[in-house]
């Protein structure tokens, strides 16, 4: 049971391999112990949908089918999303009207303290200081979150020092390959 005023995290991918797509989704609490998980079949398009679709395919299974489906399975909802594919946040916000992030690796020297946000270049784009040890993190936020920006990298932060915030996203890719490996026994 999760302890009252603790943040949980969601993480989720959506990726192309193979010709085939696939999703998961990942929430955790404020340690990285999964709360809940989640993830769709492979979709394989057919060649007919492939031209019927054309450019709009891409779209239509990443948002439609694989991002609605993952948001409306999951039972324990996150304080957040967090994704690596910039182009995910607002389809995810929009169905699951819960803020979303991107969080990259980065490798510019750490800031001073753990917490920190440092605006870049980038419109939205900021250098956050997730731990007072690692490289910071590119974190990108949509206009429409922008005013939360303080309270979500309080989040991360608070979270960041029981956990290290990206190494969720590279369970669920091992968690889908070792789902895709007994699906093909």
């Amino acid at each position: 049971m999760l302890e009252k005023g603790k943040q949980l995290l969601g993480y989720l991918t959506v990726d192309e391999r193979e010709n085939y797509f696939r999703g998961a989704a990942l929430v955790t609490d404020s340690r990285g112990i999964p709360t809940d998980f989640r993830y769709t079949e492979p979709v394989r398009p057919t060649k007919l949908e492939r031209i019927l679709y054309g450019s709009a395919l891409d779209i239509y299974l990443r948002e439609e089918i694989i991002l609605g489906n993952l948001l409306d399975a999951i039972e324990t909802k996150p304080s957040l999303w967090l994704v690596c594919d910039e182009a995910l946040m607002a389809p995810i916000q929009k169905i699951s009207r819960l803020p979303a992030i991107t969080l990259e690796q980065s490798t510019r020297a750490p800031l001073e303290t753990s917490g920190q946000l440092e605006p870049t270049a980038e419109h939205g784009v900021f250098v956050f200081q997730a731990d007072n040890i690692s490289a910071p993190l590119r974190l990108f936020v949509a206009d429409e979150n922008a005013a939360k920006l303080e309270q979500l990298a309080g989040i991360l932060a608070a979270a960041a020092e029981e956990m290290e915030l990206m190494e969720p996203f590279a369970r669920i890719t091992k968690a889908i390959e070792a789902v895709s490996e007994s699906e093909s026994r």
